[in-house]
């Protein structure tokens, strides 16, 4: 299949070909790997180079071709840009399928295009994009809605977002639970006192922490509150932290805190190797009851004793060890939780996926609607 993916370049701090990172790169490259011709076009709403750039993984068994643009200063002007270049895009290639991601304009461009060319869309629901600031702006929430009920396919990150799309919007069409994934040959279980020494951390401390967005959108004011909590009790208790936040103001001032600051996914899973126990925070928000933490899948490849917020996908994954979960926004409930790991450390056994097993069920899923296209064009 000839597969056309249409995002933004930067998101969760992180830029898709700097970094060569997350979802939006993944998953083509699982594509990619398993033999479909793959192409994107990203848009950079901070300077870079455009133009051209080849994505080819480390073992050179799949490559992407991007096409990245920049957004400019004003971004509306940008986004029309890209939009006549997908258009021309369609229009020369022809492609099988529009992968469109991101946010929510991503996937009313992909939408709008593909209605009007010889092809499909997908579009992938990494998030409730409805929770965020862009369909504050006027016209785009319908649109978005509209871009979910109409497209041809939609692949959801959490079953509770699908349940959402397929209810409250009315979907009928195909749609799939696509969950986040992890890396190969990066997530996987580590010597903790050998991560700590990597990073500088005291070996003998008991040491919590997390690697992820550090702001009050995400509950974190919770295990910051929490740990004051358990410092004040246990001199011997130290938090370890690393990603992006909105400002430096957020993090407490204490010698115990050791904040790195945003890491690669190597120096990720080394933090995480480091810890006694992985917090996991968020909201009881519309964007808190449909995302699936990517942090959660690397803790558990991790096999790092984890507690977590007792909403949305976190809920349903820590269901029979309740104990684990914690109220959002409660920081004591949040303390609790974590001395129950600390006590006697439990690991959940759970399968998580790869991106190539994920690449797997987005290729069958665009297999299926190849064939329900067939049989509706014969009949």
């Amino acid at each position: 299949m000839r597969i056309l993916v249409i995002t933004k370049r930067q998101y969760t701090a992180r830029d898709l070909l700097d970094d060569r990172f997350g979802r939006f790169r993944e998953m083509p490259l699982a594509l990619a790997r398993r033999g479909h011709q793959v192409t994107g076009i990203c848009l950079s709403y901070e300077y870079r180079e455009e133009g051209e750039i080849i994505d080819v993984e480390e073992s050179g068994t799949a490559r992407v071709t991007w096409h990245s643009l920049n957004a400019g200063a004003l971004k509306f002007p940008g986004l029309l840009e890209f939009r006549k270049r997908v258009q021309r895009t369609v229009a020369n290639e022809r492609p099988d399928f529009i992968w469109a991601c991101s946010d929510s304009f991503y996937g009313i461009i992909g939408e709008h295009v593909a209605r009007r060319s010889d092809t499909r869309c997908v579009f992938d629901l990494s998030d409730n994009f409805e929770s965020f600031g862009a369909t504050k702006i006027p016209v785009v929430l319908p649109l978005y809605r509209r871009a979910v009920r109409q497209a041809d396919g939609v692949t959801c990150v959490s079953r509770a977002l699908k349940d959402l799309v397929t209810h409250h919007y009315r979907r009928t069409k195909p749609t799939l639970v696509l969950a986040n994934a992890v890396q190969n040959g990066i997530f996987y279980p580590r010597v903790k006192h050998e991560c700590r020494q990597l990073l500088g951390l005291p070996v003998e401390a008991r040491i919590i922490g997390t690697a992820g967005a550090l702001d009050r959108s995400r509950g974190i004011h919770a295990l910051f509150e929490g740990f004051t909590r358990l410092a004040a009790e246990d001199p011997n208790i130290h938090l370890a932290i690393a990603g992006p936040r909105r400002s430096r103001a957020d993090i407490p001032s204490d010698s115990r805190i050791h904040d790195f600051g945003v890491l690669p996914a190597e120096g990720v899973a080394t933090l995480l190797g480091a810890l006694d126990v992985a917090v996991v925070c968020n909201r009881d928000s519309a964007f808190g009851r449909y995302c699936f933490p990517q942090k959660a899948y690397e803790i558990l490849a991790c096999r790092v004793p984890v507690v977590a917020v007792s909403v949305g996908a976190m809920a349903v994954l820590l269901d029979a060890n309740r104990e684990l979960l914690f109220e959002p926004g409660n920081s004591g409930d949040l303390a609790r939780a974590v001395k129950v790991q600390l006590k006697r450390p439990f690991v959940c056994d759970a399968d998580v996926p790869t991106w190539d097993d994920m690449g797997r069920r987005l290729e069958a899923f665009l297999e299926t609607l190849d064939q329900a296209e067939e049989r509706q064009t014969r009949g």
